[in-house]
This record gives structure tokens, sequence and C-alpha cells, in this order.
């Protein structure tokens, strides 16, 4: 299976670069992975699509102010760092622009010299592992000099940092938001429920997979990197009840989706557990939990359409998107979204 299969024409002008003012009022494309079958809605109008008993699976993670601007200790030199992975209470895995400037033994400085790191090692996939240093509590530090590690294609700046986190994220670790969830409200979450929907919550803290291309031909030879989940007892046995009992486990998110996927058993139940996945699932994959999916729309060529080309299938996908492209549907992260039934 080639990449270019995947490749769908994408005007600038449809990347949304702000969330909307109200975020349940995005446009919401139905698509019945069945028939193919498409409608147009709002997002608010999801409450019609959903069934008493079924289960609405949310990632929680919370996006950290991972991007930090520095410099060179002795050059002054300027460098950005992505944070994307702690490996201990100091080290972290990150992306750094320039590469060329981050040696191994290089030291940096960030704002008025109340954090430094030095360079460790490099990283397979062109990442560096840094060790930091600085006086006080590191998430404080972080807080005062980081800022949101919008995606590249975003070029304005984000007024609310609050916009770039769903309205339920709870454990912080993310260096990029899970951003189905980002078009639901507190008051939309609490009408689903009312309509006897449950709501179970899972942690994957999004990393490198997000920023990074698919620079190989054949979709089978791309690795994705290793991203960090959770899910406790308490809500693996709300998935696991909805399947006894016959109902829907609807994923908000590729990252949701992943996570499932990752700790379903053969019969389509989980068990509480966490660690480390890097599962890709493309078209050929078969599907074990999950039964429908809420998801925005991706970039052309990206893990997360061959994702949805799994789920939906390849043509009705690319249809779909064709279609959006024309209906000029807003994409990306503060785009428009779509549910999969």
């Amino acid at each position: 299976m080639k990449v270019k299969d995947f490749y769908f024409d994408l005007p600038q002008e449809l990347i949304a670069q702000k969330p909307l003012e109200q975020r349940d009022m995005s446009r919401l494309m139905i698509l019945d992975k069945t028939t193919g079958d498409i409608e147009h809605r709002i997002f608010k109008d999801i409450v019609e699509y959903l069934n008493p008993g079924d289960c609405l699976v949310l990632n929680n993670s919370r996006v950290i102010p991972a991007r930090l601007f520095g410099v060179k200790k002795n050059t002054l030199a300027k460098v950005e760092f992505v944070l994307l992975k702690r490996i201990d209470k100091d080290k972290w895995e990150t992306l750094v622009k320039p590469g060329k400037k981050a040696k191994i033994g290089t030291r940096f400085v960030f704002g008025n010299g109340e954090l430094e790191c030095t360079i460790l090692e490099n990283t397979d996939y062109g990442g560096r592992v840094v060790e930091f240093h600085y006086d006080g509590i590191f998430e404080n530090v972080l807080d005062k000099l980081g800022e949101m590690p919008l995606p590249p294609y975003i070029k304005e700046k984000l007024d609310d940092k609050e916009r770039y986190q769903t309205v339920y994220s709870k454990v912080e670790g993310s260096a990029a938001a899970p951003t189905a969830g980002l078009h639901f409200t507190n008051e939309l979450l609490e009408k689903i429920k009312q309509k006897g929907v449950k709501i179970a919550f899972l942690t994957l803290h999004v990393g490198l997979g997000t920023f990074r291309p698919v620079k190989v031909e054949n979709v089978e030879e791309h690795k994705m990197h290793a991203e960090f989940y959770n899910i406790d007892e308490q809500n693996a046995q709300i998935i696991n009840q909805t399947k006894k009992e016959g109902k829907r486990v609807i994923a908000v998110g590729t990252t949701s989706c992943r996570t499932l996927e990752t700790v379903a058993d053969a019969n389509g139940y989980v068990k509480a557990s966490s660690g480390w996945t890097d599962i890709f699932i493309y078209p050929g994959y078969k599907f074990k939990i999950i039964d429908g999916l809420i998801t925005n729309f991706h970039l052309p060529e990206s893990t997360l359409i061959m994702l949805v080309s799994a789920f939906a299938g390849r043509e009705n996908i690319m249809r779909a998107y064709n279609i959006a492209v024309k209906e000029k549907y807003r994409f990306f992260s503060f785009g428009d979204a779509m549910f999969i039934k």
C-alpha cells in the first residue's frame, strides 16, 4: 500500500487558524461506513446520533506548555525545543530546531537563566535527550517559560491557551491536544449523559507521532513513535459493561481509538493497564473494540487519515474528504469534525 494513495488536494485557506468562538458550533460530517452515506450537521447535533447505553471514550490528557525558546550558552544562537516524552524527573526526549546546534554536551539557556539544559544523546528519529537544570519545581518553571506547542500549520497566535485543551483535560503530559475532543462543552457532555450515554476516560499522552510526517513510500514501512497510555479499573469496567450489553463503544479521537485497540483482547474487552503503545492502524487492520469514531479532518498522507481509512474504508474516506473540501469544511486541529458510524 502506497502513502500516495492517501493524498488529497487541500487548499491552504481551509486550514483553520483559530478555534470557533463556541466549541460545539463547528460543522459535523456524519459518515455511515457501511453505506458511504453522508450528512452535514453542527457538532452539538451529535446527541441525536448517540443511543442510550452507548459509551463515549474520551482522552483526558492535558497539553503542557512544551515549546521552549532559548539560546546556546556560549554563542547565544537561537534554538527551539519541543518536549515530547519525560524519561525521568529531569530528562526529556525533545525535538530541537535547528538540530545542528544541539551537539552532545552543548548547554542551552531559557528565559533569564531560570532554566538550562544539557544535550545528553541523539535519538533515532533526529531528536535529542536532554537534562534540565533549574531551582524549584520544574512544572512551575515550564509554566512560566513554555508556550503551547501548536502544530506548524497554525500560524496565528492563540489568545486563550485553554482553547487548545479539552474541557475535560486533567492529566498533564501531551505535546499536542487530542483535538477531536475540542468540540465538546460541559453542557453538551451533560446532555449526552442525560440521554443515557456512558462516558469513560483514558489517558494517552500525544507525542512525536503527531508531528512526524510519513517519509516512506510504502505505508507498512512506517514506524510509530511510542506514546504513554493509562486506563484504570473503573473506566475499563464501564467500557466492558457496554460491550456486554451489546451497545456501541465510540472513541473520541484517534488517540482514544489507538489506546482502546492496544488494550483490547480478541473479544473486544479491555483490562486496566498502563504502558507504551506504538500501534499503527492502516487499511487491513481488524478492529477489536470500537464501533464508532469522532475525529477531525486530517493531513493528506498522514497516519491519521490512514487510521480513519482503516475504520471506514479508504474509498469512503477519500470521497468524504473531497466533499469536505468542496463544501469548505475547516481542517486540522481547530477545524470541523466527522462522526463515523
